[in-house]
């Protein structure tokens, strides 16, 4: 499995949707580090603050900042296939990274129908861009972990096994890798570009601000010196640091663009001893920033140690239980994960106190990510 991407995505032009977001926001960093011609295709970030904005994101436009490569940024809806086809045809993209996405599980119960707008059609939309690109030859959609039919056992799902996510946000999911497949069998295949869906456990990492998330919450709390609510506690996830799933997408859309023989779907979480519960990523938060002094910390939480409370609110089904089997990944592409559940919350920990005393955010991005690139083994 191809390594040195950031070598390979040198001059690459890269069309990524959703680049606005908290993982397309540290996707762009990295390959404009690498020295990719990015083009971004989403909305204008919908947190405040955005990753996007305190890394200088929106002003880089066309331009050479300071992370190298260049940027060109398009705030248009995945839905407008008219505004995506105009992005296509003037960035002529060789790879396509998918990311756009509705992803949080409670809104999609408020608003089941344009989840499933911008998660199925935008999927639907993105794939026609790219059967109608020639010069498209690596695409990768990425979905979710929760993409299976959940019954909460112990074993990690595999690849092959069935797609039926149960809320509005899982089950679009599912059927993004539906139309995936419809695509790649009757369109792209045929045209000389692979196309695989990746399915990432829960990540985290520094620079997420959006709602019902379990480390924004966290954050939130400790930067005011206040208690964490945690909602569910006991909810297993398979937690990894934002640059394993983001790093393994290039890594794999790399590999496909000359062995177009991998592509497919692949599991992309941690090991097995870092599927934990909610109530563990809390405690695990809570230590790590109390031991922060108030130099590193910042504000409130520098001087208060801060605790996490059992506050169930009675929400919307969530599964209890949900591991992934990467077998598939590991043995066809010698993929491995980097960073354990501890070294992931210490690096996360360690990128909000920059944020919450002001220092400096680009900075501490771009060390986190090189030191991630020169540990890949």
């Amino acid at each position: 499995m191809i390594k040195d991407i950031m070598t390979f995505y040198k001059d690459k032009k890269v069309l990524v949707t959703g680049h606005t977001g908290f993982k397309g926001s540290w996707m762009t960093a990295l390959l404009l580090m690498a020295g990719a011609r990015v083009t971004g295709y989403a909305l204008r970030p919908e947190t405040k603050p955005s990753l996007f904005e305190l890394l200088g994101f929106e002003g880089y436009d066309d331009g050479q900042g300071e992370y190298g490569g260049s940027l060109h940024n398009i705030y248009a809806d995945i839905r407008d296939l008219g505004a995506l086809k105009e992005a296509f045809d003037e960035a002529k993209p060789e790879i396509v990274i998918h990311m756009a996405a509705q992803p949080i599980v409670r809104t999609s119960y408020k608003d089941p129908v344009g989840t499933y707008e911008t998660n199925v059609i935008g999927t639907v939309n993105l794939l026609e861009c790219c059967r109608l690109t020639p010069s498209v030859k690596s695409i990768i959609n990425v979905t979710t972990d929760k993409v299976y039919r959940n019954t909460e056992r112990e074993e990690g799902y595999r690849e092959d096994e069935e797609l039926c996510g149960y809320d509005p946000y899982s089950n679009s999911k599912s059927c993004s890798e539906l139309v995936s497949d419809c695509y790649r069998n009757s369109f792209l295949n045929d045209l000389g570009a692979s196309v695989t869906t990746m399915r990432a456990g829960n990540v985290i990492g520094g620079g997420d601000f959006a709602t019902d998330r379990i480390i924004p919450d966290c954050v939130r709390a400790a930067v005011k010196g206040e208690d964490i609510i945690v909602r569910n506690p006991y909810s297993t996830r398979p937690y990894q640091h934002v640059l394993e799933p983001v790093v393994c997408y290039l890594r794999v859309a790399a590999e496909q663009y000359s062995h177009p023989e991998i592509k497919g779907c692949y599991n992309i979480g941690p090991d097995d001893s870092d599927a934990v519960t909610t109530a563990q990523i809390a405690t695990m938060f809570c230590d790590l920033w109390n031991d922060m002094g108030p130099d590193e910390a910042g504000g409130p939480a520098g001087y208060h140690k801060i605790k996490w409370i059992n506050r169930s609110d009675g929400g919307p089904h969530e599964a209890g239980f949900l591991k992934l089997d990467c077998t598939k990944i590991k043995e066809k592409l010698g993929w491995r994960p980097v960073w354990n559940i501890d070294r992931a919350m210490k690096e996360l920990v360690e990128w909000y106190g920059v944020y919450a005393s002001d220092r400096d955010i680009c900075e501490v991005t771009r060390r986190q990510i090189g030191t991630y690139i020169n540990e890949i083994r």
